[in-house]
């Protein structure tokens, strides 16, 4: 599992009250509702005095074949691509916290499950909420498929706000 981060404000005490939470974890794919969901959850902690944590969960490459070569080439491209287009999501997420002046810091981690990573980043960061987007599956569809919202909802013990 690789880890990095970056800040994109200082991190402080910007907390003036009494507020309930003080460091949201937001996760992001960047995809449209994700995306709603870093503003929203940025919002959020702009209003109640809140950092963020912006996290991208890349999975590792997965596939089965005998062309080592052909694995090699596929893995190393996949790859490349996954961490920039993660890299990208938390550069638009970074701005949007500068922008709401949400002091902040990014962090793009590979993990095999990233439900996992989600909730193993915000423990790390000591996180007192996480915010995400849900894709809104329903009937067989959120049977067979599942969510990573899902699979965060049942295993964190840290709470967590879903948008919709």
């Amino acid at each position: 599992m690789n880890q990095s981060a970056t800040p994109c404000l200082p991190l402080g005490d910007i907390h003036g009250g009494a507020a309930m939470f003080h460091h949201i974890l937001i996760p992001t794919d960047g995809s449209p509702l994700s995306t709603e969901a870093v503003k929203k959850g940025i919002e959020f902690a702009r209003h109640i005095g809140a950092s963020v944590t912006l996290v991208s969960a890349i999975e590792p490459f997965n596939i089965l074949t005998t062309n080592s070569e052909q694995l090699a080439r596929t893995q190393d491209e996949y790859t490349r691509y996954a961490r920039e287009e993660a890299a990208r999501h938390l550069e638009d997420a970074g701005k949007l916290a500068k922008k709401a002046a949400v002091a902040c810091n990014v962090v793009q981690i590979e993990h095999p499950h990233p439900y996992q990573a989600i909730i193993q980043t915000a423990q790390e960061k000591g996180c007192d909420l996480i915010a995400m987007a849900s894709h809104g599956r329903r009937g067989v569809a959120a049977l067979v498929i599942g969510s990573e919202t899902a699979k965060v909802l049942t295993h964190s013990k840290i709470p967590v706000l879903v948008y919709r």
